[in-house]
């Protein structure tokens, strides 16, 4: 089995096709050349094709390549009349691909390789170009493709444990090799044995409550899921739960004290407490796995797996079992599913909205409540405590069949249920929310002032010392994309080509802010959480000193304005 790693570019009268195999340093290019690229593909039909959105597109285009059609007519087809690859032609069943596709499902290729730190210029050759292309202009095209596939390379490598556990998933059930280019989704489908043809239901809002729950003071959450007039999905209840605001909803429940910092005292504790794998518990203990289900004892048995195999810490083992698990919820509201069960999925939500509920009615009385979600807690209490609590929760356990874990926290720094930094006995710290989660080379926007409000509430390192002793380009770079909804970029009065940029604040007087424009003669939009004053830079940032230019205090003001939202003043 080789990995071969492909990207293709379409024009009216030209195509090529890059292909890199990095296992054996090979490179293939065919300009203009179907057949060759037909007889490559004999050579090759059974090895794994990767590439980046190629399940939209590149393996359309290498399949009607095979078929002989006008490849800037299926081009069209898709990009332009947003159309599915697979409508545009039977044909296309005659050719099979292994496709296994990298997109992440959030981020363009050239986000990610602007958060990698790398150069993101595009070609200069336009893609609407209305004659043949010239040497010069094929070169650079199929320099800038090669691009494309050595960042795609980057990304697959850097994200391999996904490609790992979807291989893993058909390997563990035994399916074809194939299966690898369909979605989580879908094998989840095939594995559980789902009906083939979508089976519609009726009853989406036939809302009921589980046998098990017992809820006095908070019954009136339950009483709001059944009352009629609030099966909207747009409706919410905004109440109080144990002292602290909630808002219940058809997708979750969320509550936290806003602007909360506390540090126990040697007789406290915080527990973060969650429930394990909720959703396809509830599915197994309430029978509430799809409908369309017929090998309903396998679901069973793949989250008994899965549990054992987390407990046993064999995480590398459990991951085809988890996978199974958590994206089977998912299924049942994707309509294009054969598991797609509205009623099921939506009874899945709010009994665990209402069994964490009916825990927490039952532990106020001996603990303070942080916040609150659909599968866990955060509360405050007395060490002396603990065995009321663990007696309370071991009677829910064994009256709703779910289990819980405890991890102990002595610090917590809350602005809401979304956003959080909490530290653990040992000093480890578990951060959540776009401000101070901890940033990886493919989500690295900002991780300058990320790192500062950290070192501020975790370390009392003010933002000004953390940013101003930051000497890396990088860790300042804000990553801008201009959409499909939008013509183009400007920036300085200048049109701008590129599509994506890498804006970092700046102190030269000429300097204007990065906008995006919907036409040729419409008003410049700023890109939201850029500076006023910025200056462009997409070539490779890796190892780049900060230029004398760069405004640290940009920086520095809007990570202690993010420190204020979390209730706290520099």
């Amino acid at each position: 089995m080789t990995l071969l790693f492909y990207d293709w570019e379409v024009f009216k009268y030209d195509n090529l096709v890059v292909i890199i195999d990095p296992e054996h340093r090979k490179e293939l290019v065919f300009v203009n050349d179907t057949d060759g690229f037909h007889m490559f593909y004999e050579d090759h039909k059974n090895d794994i094709w990767i590439g980046y959105n190629s399940r939209n597109y590149d393996q359309y285009i290498s399949k009607a390549a095979l078929c002989g059609f006008n490849l800037k007519e299926v081009n069209d087809f898709i990009i332009v009349q947003g159309k599915k690859g697979f409508q545009y032609s039977s044909l296309f069943r005659k050719f099979p691909i292994i496709d296994y596709d990298v997109t992440t499902g959030f981020h363009g290729l050239k986000q990610l390789e602007g958060f990698m730190g790398n150069d993101i210029r595009e070609t200069s050759v336009p893609f609407n170009i209305d004659r043949p292309l010239t040497k010069e202009e094929i070169a650079e095209t199929i320099k800038y493709c090669r691009h494309d596939v050595e960042q795609t390379i980057e990304v697959f490598f850097r994200r391999k444990a996904r490609f790992d556990a979807q291989l893993a998933l058909v390997k563990t059930f035994g399916l074809p090799l194939s299966y690898i280019s369909k979605t989580q989704a879908q094998l989840a489908a095939v594995i559980l044995g789902a009906k083939t043809r979508r089976v519609t239901y009726n009853d989406e809002w036939d809302i009921r409550m589980p046998e098990t729950l017992k809820l006095g003071k908070y019954a009136h959450v339950a009483e709001w899921f059944l009352n009629k007039r609030n099966h909207d999905v747009e409706a919410k209840l905004d109440c109080m739960i144990a002292g602290v605001p909630h808002v219940v909803a058809w997708g979750g429940i969320h509550g936290a004290i806003s602007e909360y910092h506390y540090t126990c005292k040697d007789d406290e504790l915080l527990i973060m407490a969650d429930v394990d794998q909720l959703y396809p518990t509830l599915m197994v203990r309430y029978h509430l796995l799809s409908r369309a289900v017929q090998e309903y004892q396998k679901f069973e048995n793949i989250l008994a797996t899965s549990l054992r195999l987390k407990a046993e810490k064999k995480k590398k083992e459990r991951q085809p079992y988890k996978d199974i698990c958590n994206i089977t919820y998912g299924a049942e509201g994707d309509a294009y599913n054969p598991m797609y069960d509205p009623l099921h999925r939506r009874l899945v939500c709010v009994y665990g909205q209402v069994l964490i509920v009916d825990l927490i009615e039952k532990i106020e009385g001996f603990c303070e409540l942080i916040q609150s979600n659909t599968d866990g807690i955060l509360i405050k209490i007395k060490k002396d405590d603990f065995d009321k609590l663990d007696d309370a929760v071991y009677e829910w356990e064994e009256r709703t069949g779910l289990h819980m874990s405890f991890d102990l926290y002595k610090r917590i720094v809350q602005k809401d249920v979304n956003n959080y930094i909490a530290v653990d006995l040992d000093g480890n710290i578990k951060s959540k929310g776009g401000y101070v989660k901890e940033l990886s080379d493919l989500d690295n926007d900002l991780p300058i002032v990320n790192k500062a409000i950290v070192d501020y509430f975790v370390h009392g390192i003010v933002p000004h010392r953390t940013i101003s002793e930051c000497n890396d380009l990088m860790q300042f770079q804000k990553i801008v994309r201009v959409s499909s909804k939008y013509s183009h970029g400007v920036w300085n009065g200048q049109r701008l080509n590129d599509k994506t940029f890498r804006v970092f604040a700046s102190k030269r007087p000429l300097d204007g802010f990065i906008g995006k424009c919907k036409s040729e003669v419409s008003k410049p939009e700023k890109f939201a959480n850029t500076p006023d004053r910025c200056f462009i830079w997409n070539e490779s940032v890796i190892g780049v000193p900060c230029p004398d230019y760069l405004d640290k205090l940009w920086y520095i003001d809007l990570a202690e304005t993010r420190i204020k939202q979390f209730g706290q003043t520099v």
